[in-house]
């Protein structure tokens, strides 16, 4: 005869509901990633300029200190991030979205360009054009690109743990997702922030003519249209990443021309 199954542990817990160590450990890493996402930026911040050369760190801050920040540009975010609040404001976001997320034809070749092409705002691809510039003997450009990109994630990381905007495809049940799910919080759109740093910053540095220059921020507008397309962000998102990279370009330029000045 069999013995009755005992439905509890030692510990006078039903079984089902002992927590599993690996659903308790995947739990926890989800809580603090962004914190140690952002402790990574700073780090690497800190690194990165430890190893710049003193004299080109000293001219740089002389720079930021003889500029002051672009306050029109940072209102107009600030402005953005206020009306989060607005209801209607919601509303027009999600219709946006879904148009650019939903509307056309969606063929399985344009997914896949359109997953490859919003890469080029991504972390990845900014320290890579870094590289390129640091080999290529533009050690000015390196340096200012590189500092820039840290500094732009950083203030991204801290405004969304500011705003704390769920991503689309959590609120917005019709929301396609294509690729993997983004991880992290909504406003702003980082890759879109990261590519209108890039276009402003290499169209200042280089003085390039005006097509090069209508190039740059073309792809830089591609860039957020992916990042609706793909259900990553809303566009007020990737208007406040817009706003905030050129921001950050013209901040960074700024400092260029002191630097450039300076030097001559």
């Amino acid at each position: 005869m069999s013995q009755p199954v005992d439905p509890h542990n030692g510990n006078g817990l039903p079984e089902a509901t002992v927590p599993d160590i690996w659903a308790r450990l995947a739990q926890a890493t989800k809580k603090v990633r962004p914190a140690a996402w952002l402790v990574f930026l700073i780090a690497s911040l800190v690194l990165f300029l430890a190893w710049m050369p003193v004299q080109m760190r000293m001219m740089i801050w002389r720079g930021l200190a003889a500029r002051g920040m672009l306050s029109g540009m940072l209102l107009v975010f600030i402005i953005l991030a206020l009306s989060l609040v607005w209801s209607a404001g919601q509303r027009l976001d999600v219709w946006a979205f879904l148009f650019f997320n939903l509307r056309g034809p969606r063929p399985l070749w344009l997914d896949r360009v359109m997953l490859g092409f919003t890469q080029i705002g991504s972390g990845i691809a900014a320290l890579a054009l870094g590289l390129i510039l640091f080999l290529a003997g533009h050690r000015l450009a390196a340096n200012e690109f590189i500092l820039g990109t840290l500094t732009l994630w950083i203030v991204v990381e801290l405004v969304k743990a500011l705003v704390r905007r769920s991503r689309p495809f959590i609120r917005v049940t019709q929301a396609r997702i294509v690729g993997y799910r983004a991880a992290g919080r909504s406003f702003p759109s980082g890759h879109t922030s990261q590519a209108f740093f890039m276009a402003t910053l290499l169209a200042s540095h280089f003085q390039v003519g005006i097509w090069v220059v209508f190039l740059l921020y073309v792809i830089a507008l591609l860039v957020g249209i992916t990042r609706m397309y793909v259900g990553a962000h809303y566009p007020r998102d990737v208007l406040a990443g817009a706003i905030l990279g050129s921001a950050w370009g013209l901040l960074a330029a700024l400092v260029d021309g002191y630097v450039l000045n300076g030097s001559g």
